[in-house]
């Protein structure tokens, strides 16, 4: 116990020297140095972490002497996963952001308050995943939302980051009030803010309504309908590497404070498994819809994120479903495949942002339909989001389709079930899951067609050119650790395996030799696709061979006898996606400011159109609540006239009813 208080105390140490330094450190060598701080409390909170993956939690007690009592430092197999995968994102993220924000010409104060709101926002992330007392919870989880909201509005003189930064704060706020009603209705009834209290609170009452408040409280925070609204938001305000941290880590807090409640829970696993599968499939159709229409190319990620947060959630339900049924398959290919693709999004999804934003440096637009031909200036860019692209379609061999598969295993094993409500709903989860998949690859087709390939759609002020090493290291790592798990998951199934035998507090119990068949199927799966994928390769190389000494000729691609062609001719995002837009238009709602053209009108004159996509919530349900709140209010400006003689009014208004309660021994 004496190493980690050594650790823990090392974090800190590390972090005030930081906070304390910073401010004299050159501008150039910022970003250097916060890169460094960050390293070093990656590695000291990795290594006191690592036992806990073997199924050797730690425990510990900070003695703060108040009305707190002690405050519980627990780290176990989850808290251990989330924690590696934080300090992984975090480091590649603050690599990425040297070089994102080298060209920015910002003011060094502001540089130096956004490096030392990164090196707070990864510590109070870890620290989230470390504290289990309701109090201190609170404090970390309040520290990580204010920290990362400063993030966001790094370019707080644009009006829409100010406000996106605003609805964000708010809506985590929101989250705070749900969390804080459930510790404090936990303490009332136990006395203590440990959070073995829920434990114990949950076995000794059949109360789903402490989980549900729970589960609203965490879910703002991971993103699942109707509570997504900040990410659409929130992602494509903050730069590149902010936005890649907290869709690929930040919303997995959601996540891990779900599981965590999870954990604690102690009977109706069923009917929680089957809200949690309920709630997760409509939450990936409604954010992969909205991915397949939206033009700016890192708003569409935002919504991503809320499909794959769906298929994360799906494979927690499996898992509560595989409890309470005391399946340990069930229970193993649930949270194993969700825990995995957790690990899983928070590598591709980072690495499609960190790409994203290598493209917005160079061409200052997030609108794709203004882009086209940015392969041919950026080749290794629209190499790495290609990869993104094909691992978060779950497309062979990458590791998107390593977790789908399990969670896909998990749906088919739990139809053996022979409950016919539950066998009807896993059907439907899975076709759900698979048009999720099927949508997933005609939102990533359109994206990447419509930034990288045809030609440019509109003139650019500067030409683009490949971003520096700083910006393209960090993504090779993604990669490399992406593939290691694509074509070594028996390692990283080992793993998960030792994390769940130790998680619940039920008696299943599995012997993980039963899942080698598993790991080894999805690894031949990667092996054999990535072979084919060499053969074409291979056929490629040895035509370019052949035919290198021969002379060739290029042309203009034939436009059916169209001699005339020009840019505006091309797919763009909006027509690719339009006919799944008319199917849903029920759920995509478009605005548009464009006359239909008539029938028989052959040669239109010219006419101006433009259109964008509400969010069906926000659109229906928040902004109502909102306006009519803003209605409400202004009944009461006149109490704020800017007349000093009615403030004055006001105070002496309240002294004479404290003065007139007291005399009747109301207060």
């Amino acid at each position: 116990m004496l190493e980690l208080s050594f650790f823990l105390n090392a974090t800190w140490l590390a972090t005030l020297i930081a906070i304390a330094t910073l401010t004299f450190i050159p501008l150039k060598y910022k970003a250097y140095f916060t890169s460094f701080i960050v390293l070093i409390n990656a590695i000291l909170t990795s290594w006191f972490v690592f036992p806990a993956l073997t199924g050797k939690p730690i425990e510990f007690f900070l003695f703060v002497g108040s009305f707190l009592g002690d405050i519980p430092i627990r780290i176990d197999g989850i808290s251990a996963w989330f924690i590696l995968i934080i300090n992984f994102t975090s480091l590649t993220g603050v690599i990425y952001g040297t070089g994102y924000l080298k060209t920015n010409k910002e003011a060094t104060a502001k540089i130096n308050l956004h490096w030392i709101m990164y090196i707070l926002f990864h510590l109070s992330m870890v620290w989230v995943c470390m504290v289990q007392h309701g109090f201190a919870f609170l404090f970390v989880w309040e520290i990580m939302s204010l920290t990362s909201m400063m993030l966001i509005i790094f370019d707080h003189n644009n009006p829409k980051t100010i406000k996106a930064g605003i609805n964000y704060f708010v809506q985590m706020h929101i989250s705070i009030v749900f969390l804080t009603i459930g510790f404090i209705w936990v303490y009332f009834k136990t006395g203590t803010f440990d959070f073995m209290a829920i434990k114990s609170f949950l076995n000794s009452t059949n109360s789903n309504w402490l989980f549900l408040i729970f589960f609203i409280g965490f879910g703002l925070k991971a993103g699942f309908i109707p509570l997504h609204s900040w990410l659409p938001h929130a992602h494509p305000a903050a730069p590149s590497h902010v936005s890649g941290v907290m869709s690929g880590v930040i919303v997995k807090l959601g996540i891990y404070g779900i599981i965590r409640m999870i954990s604690f829970v102690q009977n109706d696993f069923i009917i929680l498994g089957e809200f949690m599968i309920t709630i997760s499939i409509l939450t990936g159709l409604y954010g992969i819809l909205n991915a397949s229409v939206h033009r700016d190319y890192k708003r569409m990620l935002a919504y991503c994120t809320i499909e794959n947060i769906g298929i994360i959630g799906v494979g927690i339900g499996i898992g509560l479903i595989g409890l309470g049924n005391g399946s340990a398959l069930l229970y193993y290919l649930g949270f194993g495949g969700a825990l995995l693709h957790v690990l899983n999004h928070s590598l591709f999804k980072s690495l499609l942002f960190y790409s994203a934003g290598a493209v917005y440096q160079q061409t200052h637009t997030r609108n794709m339909d203004n882009l086209g031909g940015i392969i041919k200036y950026m080749p290794k860019t629209a190499t790495l989001f290609l990869i993104g692209s094909i691992a978060i379609a779950g497309i062979p061999p990458l590791n998107g389709f390593i977790s789908e598969l399990i969670i896909y295993t998990g749906m088919l094993e739990g139809m053996k079930s022979s409950s016919i409500s539950l066998i009807s709903l896993l059907v439907l989860a899975f076709a759900g899951i698979s048009i999720i998949g099927g949508i997933s690859i005609l939102a990533f087709s359109k994206t990447f067609g419509t930034i990288f390939l045809g030609t440019p759609r509109k003139e650019l002020t500067h030409k683009p050119t490949e971003v520096s090493q700083f910006m393209l290291v960090p993504q090779y790592i993604i990669i490399g650790v992406m593939l290691s798990v694509a074509f070594y998951p028996q390692g990283y199934i080992h793993i998960l395996s030792a994390i769940l035998n130790g998680f619940c507090s039920t008696s299943i119990v599995f012997n993980p030799s039963v899942f080698i068949n598993y790991s080894t199927t999805l690894a031949n799966i990667s092996i054999y696709s990535a072979m084919f994928i060499g053969i074409i390769f291979i056929s490629w190389g040895i035509r370019s061979y052949i035919i290198k000494h021969t002379t060739q000729t290029t042309g203009a691609t034939w436009g059916c006898g169209y001699i005339a062609p020009t840019a505006k001719i091309q797919y763009t995002g909006k027509s690719f996606s339009k006919p799944l837009a008319k199917i849903f238009y029920f759920l995509l709602i478009e605005k548009k400011k464009y006359t239909e053209l008539k029938r028989g009108e052959i040669f239109p004159k010219n006419r101006m159109y433009s259109s964008y996509y509400f969010d069906f919530f926000e659109h229906h349900v928040i902004d109502p609540i909102i306006n009519r709140l803003m209605y409400t209010i202004n009944y009461f400006k006149f109490i704020q006239n800017g007349r000093i003689q009615s403030y004055v009014l006001y105070g002496i208004v309240f002294i004479i009813a404290i003065l007139v309660l007291s005399v009747f021994n109301i207060l």
